[in-house]
């Protein structure tokens, strides 16, 4: 990576159809819709690619002011994105992605930090994450940023 200054900055909405990429190469085979199309195919035709992808468009949508964009030069280079609930003063980080060149810079610390930082001056008094078991990267970065395990969830599916 080269050293010009890396900045985080507000979502725009042309940022969308890059995010939607990065989501795609970012989560791969930690991605519950990917292991739900693993074990029963693709259906409605859209593939888990497709259906990852929607879950940006959702929180765009959804807290449009809690979604950030960590760009160099204008090159997108990662997201994340926030959830606010002002009646239980809880925020949820719903989806965060690095591109793979700049996997290992700390750059998902800095988005949390950025994420929580906006959280907090929203007067949330709680932060969530979520991450798959498989999900190494995860498992370990969000215990470091001071996110405590509190539950485990399994996900159950079946055919219609």
């Amino acid at each position: 990576m080269n050293d010009a200054p890396l900045v985080i900055r507000a979502y725009r909405e042309s940022d969308l159809p890059e995010l939607r990429r990065i989501t795609v190469e970012s989560f791969g085979s930690v991605a519950l819709e990917q292991m739900l199309e693993h074990k029963f195919g693709i259906w409605n035709g859209r593939d888990w690619k497709s259906r990852k992808a929607d879950h940006i468009d959702d929180d765009v949508v959804a807290c449009p002011e809690g979604c950030f964009v960590a760009e160099r030069e204008g090159e997108i280079l990662g997201y994340i994105t926030v959830r606010i609930d002002h009646r239980n003063a809880k925020g949820r980080i719903p989806n965060l992605a690095v591109v793979e060149a700049a996997r290992g810079l700390g750059l998902g610390r800095r988005l949390i930090q950025h994420a929580l930082d906006f959280m907090k001056d929203a007067g949330m008094k709680l932060a969530q994450i979520e991450t798959m078991a498989s999900n190494a990267i995860g498992q370990h970065l969000y215990p470091s940023c001071g996110f405590e395990e509190v539950g485990r969830q399994v996900h159950y599916a079946m055919k219609l």
